[in-house]
């Protein structure tokens, strides 16, 4: 399976939350509401989820194995970087 498009739906300043992201896999099937969060000087993704009857959140889509959610989390952390370089070079160049 691969990662055929992904598209940086909302980026934010302030707080752990950085992105919401959406991927699409093999040009087949879409995943909507990944997160790219910052926190414990560190990026991350979180996948969606859903929050249940007790308060606690429940993953509706995510990676079977370590290898895949690897290959998912720097792709999307790549195309998250490249959005904010894209962003700053529209800054400096106004």
């Amino acid at each position: 399976m691969q990662i055929t498009d992904i598209k940086i739906r909302k980026t934010f300043d302030d707080g752990p939350l950085k992105a919401v992201v959406s991927l699409t896999f093999d040009a087949q099937l879409a995943v909507h509401d990944i997160k790219v969060i910052y926190a414990n000087d560190r990026f991350f993704i979180v996948m969606p989820s859903r929050k249940n009857g007790d308060g606690t959140y429940r993953d509706i889509v995510h990676p079977i194995n370590a290898d895949f959610r690897v290959m998912v989390e720097e792709a999307v952390l790549a195309a998250y970087n490249e959005e904010l370089a894209k962003a700053e070079t529209s800054i400096a160049e106004e």
